[in-house]
């Protein structure tokens, strides 16, 4: 794989900024030293447009989708999509793809929900095979997929450059290396929240996790690790909220990251949380976490 990607990067919901508020969030990224900013795909903006307008104001900032759903286009489109945004930004750009969510497929794209393995397999051999007929990037854009268990975890390496596993724990990290073998990237995100007060951090911890912990996928991965179904009630037991967002001081969020480095990963994505009523990513503890302020976690 041609892109250098780093240690750290930034997972963030963007669409609470403007274009131009999102294109200046990246630089700043740039500039505290994180090598990549993963932004998702829901029910707001177009991944693909916003990160090729937000390449034109970076110099070598990485981007990546985390994560593209495939319902919303056809493997050619998306393939396309791929080519397109590789030239643009050659060697600054991942691809993430997943198969999201039942409720998000069925209820608000209106789509069948078809069997997750077998339909990724299927769509990325079709964006394989797809025809495309414009200038290509010098090197392939990578294609991570978004898996949590065993089954998508190997089509992971098999079909793609590796994974980006959300909503996991640093075990999940040692369990999908052993998994993916040594070469394939493993690129969990991680939640952060700069909250030294117990009750008050998990307070504002189950308000961001109230909509993952109703979601089968991540309730059926979470389970192998320990975790019952009574553990998923009220958004989280505590022993749940604990092992998803660190929270604490900044010496408790280095150690989760570097968790998951000692398990295997080769990049974490950090979405750093702040109490609901501010909307977007808390700023100051990204900057408190950036690695031109902190040697440990540059690389």
């Amino acid at each position: 794989m041609a892109i250098k990607l780093g240690k750290l990067g930034v997972w963030a919901f963007i669409d609470e900024m403007s274009a131009k508020e999102a294109a200046d969030f990246a630089s700043q990224l740039e500039a505290w030293g994180y090598s990549a900013l993963w932004i998702p795909e829901a029910v707001g903006r177009d991944p693909f447009s916003i990160i090729s307008y937000m390449a034109g104001a970076t110099e070598k900032l990485v981007f990546a989708t985390g994560i593209a759903n495939i319902y919303a286009r056809d493997p050619m489109s998306m393939n396309a999509l791929r080519r397109t945004v590789g030239e643009i930004a050659p060697g600054r750009f991942i691809m993430g793809l997943g198969v999201s969510h039942a409720p998000l497929v069925k209820d608000i794209r209106g789509h069948d929900y078809r069997k997750p393995v077998t339909t990724m397999r299927n769509y990325i051999e079709g964006m394989d095979s797809a025809l495309y007929m414009a200038e290509e990037a010098p090197e392939p854009t990578p294609i991570l997929l978004g898996a949590l268990r065993q089954n998508m975890l190997k089509l992971s390496a098999e079909k793609g450059s590796g994974a980006h596993p959300y909503f996991v724990p640093p075990e999940h990290t040692a369990w999908a290396r052993g998994i993916l073998g040594a070469d394939a990237l493993l690129c969990p995100e991680q939640m952060l929240l700069m909250e030294p007060n117990p009750d008050k951090a998990r307070q504002i911890a189950r308000a961001h996790m109230s909509t993952y912990t109703s979601l089968d996928n991540y309730r059926n991965n979470l389970k192998q690790f320990g975790f019952e179904d009574t553990d998923f009630e009220n958004s989280g037991s505590d022993k749940l909220v604990d092992a998803i967002v660190a929270w604490g001081e900044k010496s408790a969020l280095v150690d989760r990251i570097q968790a998951h480095w000692s398990a295997g990963a080769n990049h974490v994505c950090i979405q750093a949380l702040q109490d609901e009523s501010q909307r977007g990513p808390d700023i100051a503890a990204l900057e408190a976490l950036a690695p031109a302020h902190n040697p440990d976690l540059a690389g």
